[in-house]
């Protein structure tokens, strides 16, 4: 069944490129008004050009511009909070500041995006909001990923919080659990090792599919939630097996 999400306002944060900016092209192409937002005005100047795709810079650190943002855009029935940054390095390496910045972007960019929103979805007795999480979080270890994981797991219990608190009220909070995808925060990564094509082996290596996830799989899913009416609380494992 093709999910069609007409009628349907959207938000999306870090929708400038990735897996933010492909589930913004897949909202919009099941018929929703999206309002495709980034820090990177760059980046959004380059989205598509077309009518029910909106681009708007968004910092989502600032409280008050999150607020000003959705109170432009009116009730939002699709929020999908993409935002984040992975840190390397273990417990021992890493910085208190890292940690403090993981923390206001991996997660209290979410709650500052959902408090806004809510209220919204509330009076309506309707809403998707869809978080983005990982596998490596409380599903899965990861090494020399202390201050992401860490944080990617605080977004899972954020979700199941949300789902909890509002089920009753035609809420629904679910969590995308990536593994290995491909993307420009990624490729960056691989770089910073140092040796591109081993770093890039082994990054492929850990999937026992056998290769990376892409930004569009994992628009799928988001639009599926976004359109999923009878799930809420739940994080969803989409990693080439990396979990099995």
């Amino acid at each position: 069944m093709t999910i069609r999400l007409d009628g349907k306002t959207a938000l999306v944060t870090a929708a400038g490129q990735g897996i933010g900016r492909a589930t913004a092209l897949a909202f919009a192409e099941a018929g929703a008004t999206v309002h495709a937002t980034d820090v990177n005005e760059a980046l959004l100047a380059a989205l598509p050009k077309q009518a029910n795709l909106i681009p708007a810079r968004l910092d989502v650190l600032d409280e008050n511009a999150v607020k000003a943002c959705v109170a432009s855009i009116g009730t939002v029935d699709i929020l999908f909070n993409c935002a984040g940054f992975v840190h390397a390095g273990s417990i021992l390496e890493m910085k208190d500041e890292d940690l403090d910045f993981a923390m206001d972007l991996n997660l209290r960019s979410m709650i500052r995006t959902i408090r806004a929103v809510l209220p919204g979805m509330l009076a309506q007795q309707d809403g998707a909001i869809i978080n983005m999480s990982s596998v490596a979080s409380s599903i899965k270890g990861v090494p020399n990923r202390f201050a992401y994981g860490v944080t990617k797991a605080a977004v899972l219990g954020l979700t199941k919080s949300v789902a909890a608190d509002y089920v009753a009220q035609g809420i629904r909070c679910n969590a995308i659990c990536p593994g290995t995808v491909e993307s420009p925060s990624l490729q960056e990564r691989m770089k910073a090792q140092g040796d591109y094509e081993t770093a890039r082996a082994a990054f492929i290596a850990r999937q026992p599919m056998g290769r990376l996830g892409t930004p569009e799989e994992i628009a799928e899913l988001a639009v599926y939630l976004a359109g999923a009416t009878y799930t809420s609380g739940q994080a969803y494992a989409i990693d080439g097996g990396w979990t099995i």
